[in-house]
This record gives structure tokens, sequence and C-alpha cells, in this order.
């Protein structure tokens, strides 16, 4: 199956395969791609909100207090320097083997090592290797993650019909502010406790929900059916010995200037983000003294009401362009590696603000403000530019 380049208005070509798909059905796939989503983004999100405000004091004790909560927000980005990696190895078991495998996959390897980082023993009780295991179960978060986002979009956008896949990827990209809000809620409960609960073993109990968590996902992941795009490249690849599935040569020598803009289309969805959730939890808390408590409750008041919405509604459009600028046998790495170039400098922006701000004598919100407005322009950049690169299927899904 072969795609062809064309204006986002134009049809689909006359000979397209057309696939039938009912609209329950869709659903279906959107609905669980969405809770896929959200669960796994939970376990991700979780480690954010815990470096923002206890980690510092369990994990790098050893340290100052600015540098402890250096660290751990370094620790915090570390997860963001593997995405990229996990894009990649998720990409090519999504693009080759098919998209579910690769879903159920990350999955399990996010839930377990998020499960676990729950059991660790602090520095404390073994010093330097706390910290150390701290990061290789982050490294493997990040790694997980890589190929988490960009193959739940492409599942949900390959079942959906041309003129819904906005807004069933939309739909995907809520799992995401919904996984936030989960881990928020859960330390907002946590944080109920005093202060030596929490340090002693209330901070392991959002971890350890995991676990269960884990399973549901795994139940839910398991009854999705696999892309009918994917399926169509399998027979076209037992029908032609020439026909070959996506290589990441491919990718970077045919589709380099798409992987381009597309990883500037979703810096502000991601970066945005993170610096108005992970940096503002850790400048409240550290920089102007409120209480973690009072923090995290406004975190997730302003989450419901606009604050993070100003920034995830260009989350909410990136995953049609995104999934459309690369052809299908390579969309699922293009889509992940894109989508996580913008992650591993995201996760650095929080670590960036904080350092910005220390380096002052007063807390200032600017450092914040300028780096906002610097993602945004550059994600204004990237969807303006990447629309003349949208492509049809030549399968087309219909109701």
């Amino acid at each position: 199956m072969t795609t062809t380049q064309q204006p986002p208005a134009a049809s689909a070509p006359p000979s397209a395969e057309e696939i039938h798909v009912e609209s329950k059905d869709v659903f279906r796939i959107a609905s669980s791609a969405f809770v896929g989503t959200a669960l796994e983004w939970y376990d991700f999100f979780l480690f954010g909100t815990a470096a923002a405000l206890v980690f510092n004091e369990l994990f790098f004790s050893g340290m100052s207090g600015t540098g402890a909560t250096l660290a751990s927000l370094a620790t915090f980005g570390v997860g963001f320097l593997t995405r990229p990696l996990g894009a990649i190895i998720f990409g090519q078991i999504g693009d080759k083997m098919g998209r579910r495998p690769a879903l159920i996959i990350s999955i399990v390897v996010i839930g377990v090592a998020t499960g676990v980082i729950g059991l660790l023993p602090t520095y404390g009780s073994i010093g330097i290797w706390a910290p150390i295991a701290l990061v290789i179960l982050r490294l493997l978060q990040g790694i997980a993650v890589g190929g988490e986002w960009g193959g739940a979009t492409t599942m949900a956008i390959e079942h959906a019909p041309a003129e819904k896949r906005g807004r069933y990827a939309a739909f995907v990209q809520i799992g995401s502010p919904a996984g936030t809000l989960m881990s928020s809620g859960a330390f907002a409960l946590v944080l109920m406790l005093n202060d030596d609960a929490v340090s002693s073993w209330g901070w392991r109990i959002p971890f350890l929900i995991a676990f269960p968590f884990l399973a549901i996902a795994l139940w839910i992941r398991n009854k999705a059916e696999e892309s009918p795009v994917y399926k169509a490249l399998e027979e076209e690849a037992e029908a032609d010995e020439d026909a070959q599935k996506g290589s990441l040569k491919e990718l970077f020598t045919e589709h380099f200037p798409q992987l381009c803009l597309a990883s500037a289309a979703a810096f502000l969805g991601i970066g945005g983000f993170f610096v108005m959730s992970t940096y503002v939890l850790s400048y409240a808390t550290t920089a102007l003294g409120f209480e973690r408590q009072t923090v995290v409750n406004a975190t997730l008041l302003a989450a419901v009401c606009i604050g993070l919405s100003l920034v995830t509604i260009t989350y909410s459009v990136s995953g049609v362009l995104l999934s459309e600028v690369f052809p299908a046998n390579v969309r699922y790495s293009g889509v992940a590696i894109s989508a996580n170039i913008a992650s591993a400098v995201s996760g650095l922006l929080p670590f960036l603000a904080t350092a910005m701000n220390a380096s002052n004598d007063t807390p200032s919100s600017i450092p914040g403000i300028i780096i906002l407005a610097a993602v945004a322009l550059i994600t204004a950049f990237g969807g303006f530019a990447g629309e003349k690169h949208r492509r049809h299927d030549d399968v087309v899904i219909k109701d």
C-alpha cells in the first residue's frame, strides 16, 4: 500500500481500496487508546510530581536544598532523553510487526518500572545506589513512553474515517492531561498525611498503584484490533516480494523535513505543558515557599478550569498533522520519533527555568514566560509549514 501527497482538502485517490468500519468500532478503538494513554501517562507524570515535591528530600538528601531540587528535576528530565530511543525501538516494532504488539509491550515496561519505584529504598537506606536505581527506572519509563503516544495516535487515526480523524486524534490526546489529573490527585490525597508519613511510606502508594493499573491497561490493549491500514500493508508485502515495510533509513533520508516540522509542531503541547506543571510545582514550593498540599490542590483546580487547556489545545490537534505527514509504512516511527524529539527538549525545560531563576536574587516568573513564548513561536512555524506535506492513505476508512 502506498500513500499519495495531497493538499489537506483533496479527496482520496480514485483507485484507493475502501475499508468499511462501523462507527462504534472506531469509537471503541479511540476509547481504548484514550484509557491506555491515560494510564500510561499517569505513570510517567507521577514521576514529575514526585520529583518536584519529595524526591529531592528522599533520594538527594546528601545535597544542599537548591542542589537537591536541581538533581531531582534533572532525574525527571533524563526520562525524556531516552524517549527518542524508545520511539525508534517501538516505532520499528509498530511498522514491522504491528501497532498492537508495540502498544502492549510499552505498557508492560512502564507499568513495571513505575511500580518498582514504589519499592525502592531511599538515600538514607542505601546511599548513592538509591538515586542510581531511580535514574535507571526513569530511563526505562522514558523508553516505554517513547513508543506510546505515537502508537496510540496512529492506531486511532488509522481506524477513523478521514473526515473524523481530528476528532478521534483529539480524543486520544485527552489521555495525557487525564493522566496528569490522576497523578496530581493521587499525590494530593497522599499529602493529606503528616510529613513523616509522606516521607516514610505515603509517597510509595501512587507508584504501587501502577501494578493494578497495568492489569487494567493490558486488558484494554488486548481488546484492540490491529489497524486496517497496517493489515493492508501486510497484504501488500505478501503479494509483492519487493514491497518493504518502513525502515529508519527511508524515514531519515526521504522524510527528514517532515521529521523536523512535526517535532516543531508538537513542541508547545509537550514543552509548554511541563513548564506549567512540573516547573510551576517546584517554583511555588521552593522559590515562593508555598505548602506542597496548597500547590498540588491549586494545580488540580487550574488543570480542571483553564490553565492546562491553553497549551494542551495544540497537543490535541497535532496528532492528525503528525500522522498525515508520514506515509503508512513509516508512520508509527515518524510520529513517535518526531514527537519524542520535541519531548527530549521539553523534559529539560523545567530544569532550564529553575536554573535561570536560581541565577536571580529574587524569584521571578519571567524565565517561564520567556520559555513558553519561544516554544509557542516554534510550534506555530511547524504547524504552518507542515500543512503542505500532509498525505492521504490509499486505504480509505468510511462509516
